[in-house]
C-alpha cells in the first residue's frame, strides 16, 4: 500500500472502527484474496474478539495487503451494503490526490533571444564591475598575531575507563546509585514480571526442519537466570505457530498492573520475512512462519493496555537467514574458538516468499507506536546463528554469562553490546546479534 492510502486509513480510522461491520465482510475480504482464511480467524481473536477490536485489527492489517488494497476493501464495503463509508474512503482518495490540470502552466509563450542581446559591453578595467569584491591581501602580521592565546578546555571530573574485570564495574554502580530516575525506568516490584520463555525443539517430519538439539540447554540457562533477576519463568515447549501465538496472547491479557516489566524468549528455527519494522520470523513445530513483528504488535497499547509505559523485551534465537558469514580477516582470534570436535548448527530456515506476492506481505501488523520495546537477535538479519549440540547456542550462553558478570552494574544496552562483541569474536563462521531499541530510557534490571 502507498503512503497516500495509508494516511487516508489513518485519517478515517476512528470513523471506521466506529461503524465498520465486520461481520459481514469475512468472505468478501476472502473472494477477493485479501486475507487468507487464516489471518481471518487471527483478526477475529484480536484483543477481547469484540466488533471494535476486530475493526481495529482489519485497518491496522490492512496497510499490509499490498498496492491494491485501498481500492479492493472499497469494493468489499459496497458488496456488503456499506455504501456510506466505501464513499468516506473513495471520495477521500479522490480529494487527496492532486489534480494535475489545476497546476498546470497554460498558454506560455516562448521567449526569443537574439544575438545582439547576449553581447557584453566592455568595462573599463579600472572601474570594478558591480558584484564583483575586490581582493585584498594580508601581511603576515595579520594571519598570525603575535598575542594569540588559545585556551585549552580541561575536562571536569576523572573518565571511567574499562579496565577489564576491576575498576570500572564500582564507577558503574555508583553512577548507577546516583542516575537520574527521570532517565531509568523503575523496576522495584517483587517479581519483577513475567518471563515466558518458547523453546522449540522437535519439528514434525513435513516441516523438514531438524531437531534442535542443545536447545534444552540454552532453555535451562534462561530459566535461572531470569529467576535470579526477579521474574516469574514459564516455559512451553514444542509449540505450533498457531499455539505460539495463543500463548503470547494468553500473556498480553493478564494483568501487568503490579508488575514493572515483561519478557519473551523464543528458542526456535527461523527465516526471513516481508516486514515494516521488525524482520525475519520464528517457526513453530508445523514449520509455518510467525513473524516477529506480529509477536512484538500482540504487547502494543492496545492488545496489552496494563504494560503501556513499561519495558517489554525480546531476545530472539533463531536464524535471520541462510547466509553463512566467513568474517574478513583480522590480526588475531581466540584458539579456543576453534577447537576440534565443536560443529555448531544452524537454526535456518529458506525463505520462500509465494509467487505474484512481492507487495502483499504475510500478516504482519505494524506497531503504531513502538516505545517501551526491545527486540534483541541471535544473529544480523540474513545470516543463520549457531548452536552448539553440547553447549547450546553462542548467542544464549554468552548472554548467559554477560548478565551473570555485569547486570549488577551496567544497563541493558551496554549489557547487549558486551554480547555483540563476544559473539563475533567466535569461530570460524561468524555471527554478530543485534537489536532494535525503542526504550525511552535506560534498563538495569533488579538484581538484589
Amino acid at each position: 500500500m502507498d503512503e497516500a492510502d495509508r494516511q487516508l486509513l489513518r485519517r478515517c480510522r476512528v470513523q471506521l472502527v466506529g461503524e465498520l461491520q465486520v461481520a459481514s465482510l469475512w468472505d468478501a475480504l476472502l473472494s477477493r484474496e485479501l486475507f487468507k482464511p487464516d489471518m481471518i480467524e487471527d483478526i477475529q481473536r484480536a484483543g477481547s474478539g469484540s466488533r471494535r477490536d476486530q475493526a481495529r485489527q482489519l485497518i491496522t492489517d490492512l496497510e499490509t495487503r499490498g498496492s491494491q488494497a485501498l481500492p479492493l476493501f472499497i469494493s468489499c464495503l459496497e458488496d456488503t451494503g456499506q455504501h456510506s463509508l466505501a464513499s468516506l474512503l473513495r471520495t477521500s482518495s479522490q480529494a487527496a490526490r492532486p489534480d494535475l490540470e489545476a497546476v498546470r502552466p497554460l498558454n506560455l509563450v516562448p521567449a526569443v533571444v537574439r544575438p545582439e542581446d547576449l553581447r557584453v559591453a566592455k568595462q573599463d578595467p579600472s572601474k570594478p564591475t558591480p558584484g564583483q569584491l575586490t581582493p585584498v591581501v594580508l601581511g603576515l602580521e595579520k594571519l598570525y598575531p603575535t598575542n594569540f592565546s588559545p585556551e585549552v578546555r580541561r575536562p571536569s571530573g576523572p573518565r571511567a575507563v574499562d579496565i577489564g574485570s576491576g575498576g570500572f564495574r564500582d564507577v558503574c554502580a555508583q553512577e548507577r546509585l546516583g542516575r537520574n530516575a527521570d532517565l531509568a525506568y523503575v523496576l522495584n516490584a517483587d517479581p519483577c514480571g513475567h518471563c515466558l520463555i518458547i523453546n522449540n525443539v522437535n519439528f514434525c517430519l513435513k516441516s523438514g526442519l531438524s531437531i534442535r538439539t542443545g536447545s534444552d540447554v540454552d532453555c535451562e540457562k534462561l530459566q535461572r537466570r531470569f529467576r535470579s533477576l526477579h521474574f516469574t519463568v514459564e516455559v512451553k515447549c514444542d509449540l505450533t505457530a498457531k499455539q505460539m501465538l495463543q500463548a503470547l496472547g494468553e500473556l498480553a491479557r493478564r494483568d501487568h498492573g503490579a508488575l514493572d516489566c515483561c519478557v519473551v524468549v523464543i528458542l526456535s528455527h527461523g527465516r526471513q520475512a516481508s516486514h515494516l519494522q521488525f524482520p525475519g520470523a520464528v517457526c513453530g513445530t508445523d514449520g509455518c512462519p510467525v513473524p516477529i513483528e506480529r509477536i512484538v504488535n500482540i504487547f502494543n497499547g492496545t492488545g496489552c493496555p496494563s504494560l503501556g509505559g513499561k519495558p517489554k523485551l525480546f531476545f530472539i534465537q533463531a536464524c535471520g537467514g541462510e547466509q553463512k558469514d566467513h568474517g574478513f580477516e583480522v590480526v588475531s582470534a581466540s584458539p579456543e574458538d576453534r577447537a576440534a570436535g565443536s560443529n555448531p548448527e544452524p537454526d535456518a530456515v529458506s525463505f520462500q516468499d509465494e509467487p505474484g506476492h512481492e507487495d502483499q506481505p504475510d500478516a504482519v501488523s505494524s506497531l503504531p507506536t513502538p516505545s517501551d520495546i526491545f527486540v534483541s537477535y541471535s544473529t544480523f538479519p540474513g545470516f543463520v546463528s549457531w548452536r552448539d549440540r553440547k553447549s547450546g547456542s553462542w548467542y544464549i550462553e554468552t548472554l548467559d554469562g554477560v548478565f551473570e558478570q555485569w547486570a549488577h552494574s551496567e544497563d541493558l544496552q551496554s549489557l547487549l553490546v558486551r554480547v555483540a562483541n563476544a559473539v563475533s569474536e567466535k569461530g570460524v563462521y561468524k555471527q554478530m546479534p543485534g537489536c532494535f531499541n525503542f526504550l525511552r530510557k535506560k534498563l538495569f534490571f533488579k538484581t538484589d
